[in-house]
């Protein structure tokens, strides 16, 4: 809810908002998140005590909580708080689909300098990157925690952030087991080699065929052409018939016809440890960036986050999680007493490329795009309401549009998508960069709620 001029105030049960749009009290700011503007009252005569943005932040997608901590008196006269969840927020990231469009790109450049040298040479390997410097897919997960946390902040007098630090030893979580000391600082390989590894593992024989007294490559279980990394748990011994018949297969295609085969190979695959560590890369930069909103970071603990929601019996999703963020002394009686009945899920999708031409399969110009963004009103992205009078699709529906140069644009909704005139469109907001949508939340709401 917005102050007369545009100011924060305390947000308000879905219900009083539907009442004061009804009196004509005030409207509609702002689709997602729901933001009304009251027309008749300033920030100087409502009461403001603030809420707390909590944060819990994940490789493939944060969650964000909006809460209230009140003292309270429980029924034995003691003060307690209690803390109360008011708006909750996914954040799904697109952090994957970046790493694999820019590895997309460096196999067309790639592939343009080896076949026929007409473009420069590649670059030195060992250059030197700034401080604070993400890659592309990572700093995507920091930008967009913070472009939603200034969102909230804008409308929702915020007080304080608290966020969740979490480090993944990644050296032990690869070897399945707690490390130390000298295999922990050099490594479980240390004094040997990776060959010498392996050909203790797999008893100097192909792992595909069995075969012996043979010379033996060391082979990728998972291509390094689809995204395979030089993990020892993703290397195998493989004679040579093996490793030119397997090619850039992935395992699981190879051996499709030998399952028993596969399954034994399958037992030394470890679980990737690239979310593990995208996570250890981002958290000081998240904290850091949070820092600039001008309010105050609290930096709360994982097993702390795990107490409070396992001391609740809530489920684990990011929104609780977030909810769940930050210190409660539960023995003393602070409790989490209300939860979001539906969470608001935000997923970036980007705003368009600035690629001039789309590529082949080679990386070659296929055909030009079109510079102009916006059609008869509208541009990519935005939210709209779609009124359809007969057809199939009649009906009132809203959600996303992709628009294009001859009108007929193309509405993404909650069951399918649909082409229709512009006529037909009513715009409510535009886009931002992300694709909103609902789920409700897995904890049930209590009765314990404030106006």
């Amino acid at each position: 809810m917005l102050s007369k001029e545009g100011h924060p105030l305390m947000p308000c049960h879905p219900a009083r908002g539907r009442e004061l749009l009804s009196k004509g009290r005030a409207v509609v700011a702002r689709h997602v998140p729901f933001t009304v503007r009251l027309t008749d009252r300033p920030r100087a005569e409502s009461t403001v005590d603030g809420v707390q943005l909590r944060i819990d932040p994940g490789s493939k997608g944060t969650g964000l909580a909006l809460t209230d901590e009140k003292k309270e008196a429980d029924a034995d006269g003691t003060t307690v708080t209690v803390r109360r969840g008011l708006v909750a927020v996914e954040l799904r990231h697109r952090g994957d689909r970046i790493h694999a469009c820019m590895r997309q790109r460096a196999g067309y450049r790639h592939r343009r300098r080896s076949a026929n040298r007409r473009y420069r040479a590649p670059r030195f390997r060992n250059r030197t990157n700034p401080a604070g410097w993400l890659p592309p897919s990572l700093r995507h997960r920091v930008d967009t925690t913070l472009s939603l946390a200034k969102r909230l902040c804008r409308y929702a007098p915020v007080t304080e952030i608290h966020i969740e630090h979490v480090a993944f030893d990644t050296h032990s979580m690869s070897a399945g087991r707690p490390l130390k000391g000298v295999e922990h600082t050099q490594g479980t390989l240390t004094g040997t080699t990776a060959r010498d590894y392996l050909r203790t593992k797999w008893n100097n024989a192909c792992a595909y065929c069995d075969t012996t007294d043979v010379p033996l490559n060391i082979e990728h279980l998972n291509p390094r052409s689809r995204g395979g990394s030089n993990r020892i748990s993703n290397l195998v011994l493989a004679c040579a018939p093996c490793n030119k018949a397997k090619g850039s297969k992935p395992v699981e295609v190879f051996l499709a016809h030998r399952p028993e085969r596969l399954a034994v190979i399958l037992q030394q695959v470890t679980v990737p440890l690239h979310h593990a560590a995208a996570m250890n890369a981002t958290r000081w930069q998240l904290t850091k960036v949070l820092a600039t909103l001008g309010k105050p970071v609290h930096i709360s603990a994982g097993w702390c986050t795990e107490e409070n929601r396992s001391a609740m019996g809530l489920p684990k999703t990011h929104t609780l999680d977030a909810l769940s963020v930050g210190h409660l002394a539960h023995e003393a009686g602070d409790a989490t007493v209300r939860y979001p009945g539906q969470v608001i899920i935000a997923k970036a999708t980007g705003r368009g490329s600035y690629a001039r031409t789309t590529p082949d399969r080679y990386g070659f110009p296929r055909l030009r795009r079109a510079r102009t963004k916006q059609h008869f009103g509208f541009i990519t992205g935005d939210l709209v309401r779609a009124r359809v009078p007969v057809g199939k699709w009649a009906g009132t529906w809203s959600g996303r549009i992709s628009v294009r140069a001859r009108g007929q644009h193309s509405l993404m909704t909650s069951i399918g998508r649909f082409n229709l005139s512009h006529r037909s469109l009513e715009l409510l907001q535009r886009g931002d960069g992300y694709g909103y949508g609902t789920r409700p939340e897995a904890a049930p709401s209590t009765s314990r709620k404030t106006g």
